[in-house]
């Protein structure tokens, strides 16, 4: 097994790829505590991961609250005895509007979710890593970090600023044994795009995102992403800090 004995926290555990890294990490023998606000679908989730080898601790919690994110990490820390891991996967998307048409309210709630989560749940982390002397930080970025028009503006400053902070933390943390990568989904089929904000997608944005979607090879499965953050929580990975790993199927490569 290779997570056997860690411990590690999961955000938006409660459906698609955080679910799938919750247990798959359980699967390896970590003890996994899986984030999510809704608490009865962590339930579902626990009750799954039964008879792993690990176990999946189920916390409730609003990861785009300051006082919850750091809270979650804090509990784990002090429940365990420990932290190792700390995989953001949380996130929301946009309704695809260009930046003149996005609302104050959407850009607060992505920027919210999706950037301010991973600041905070990393900032405690690196307290408690730095104490430990080691730590493995995976943030759940997205292609849409690493490019400009696979959403709206919104979604997509809030993905560059994962990457952006992600590179910073493994590059500066490296010499205390701190790493630090992402994993930046192409088209993944998950929950993301029943978000309240894509049931009503900006036309214009929509007319110039879609145009070029047909290049997409194929969707990815939440399992499919669930082995690279495998990877990268394992010592398979020792020597990688600080990268975005691409898992799209080729789609960026056009």
């Amino acid at each position: 097994m290779k997570l056997e004995g860690l411990t590690a926290v999961v955000t938006g555990a409660s459906a698609g790829i955080g679910r799938e890294i919750a247990y798959l990490y359980a699967k390896e023998g970590a003890t996994v505590y899986a984030v999510a606000r809704r608490k009865e679908r962590l339930e579902e989730l626990t009750q799954r991961a039964k008879d792993l080898p690990g176990k999946i601790i189920a916390y409730a919690a609003d990861v785009g609250n300051k006082d919850e994110a750091q809270a979650m990490i804090a509990f784990a820390y002090e429940d365990s005895g420990r932290l190792d891991i700390l995989v953001n996967n949380a996130g929301i998307m946009d309704d695809f509007s260009p930046v003149g048409d996005v609302s104050d309210d959407m850009w607060d709630k992505v920027l919210a979710v999706n950037t301010s989560s991973v600041f905070y749940s990393c900032r405690k982390a690196i307290e408690f890593f730095l104490k430990q002397g080691s730590g493995n930080i995976i943030n759940v970025a997205s292609i849409g970090g690493l490019y400009g028009s696979r959403a709206g503006a919104a979604y997509t400053a809030s993905k560059h600023a994962v990457i952006g902070l992600t590179k910073n933390t493994g590059y500066l943390y490296a010499n205390k044994n701190i790493r630090c990568n992402a994993i930046c989904p192409g088209g993944v089929d998950t929950e993301i795009g029943t978000g309240d904000y894509m049931k009503e997608i900006n036309p214009i944005g929509m007319e110039r995102i879609l145009a070029h979607t047909g290049n997409n090879p194929r969707s990815g499965t939440s399992e499919e992403i669930a082995t690279i953050a495998l990877f990268l929580a394992s010592n398979d990975s020792s020597f990688v800090n600080g990268h975005c790993i691409v898992a799209d199927s080729g789609w960026t490569a056009f």
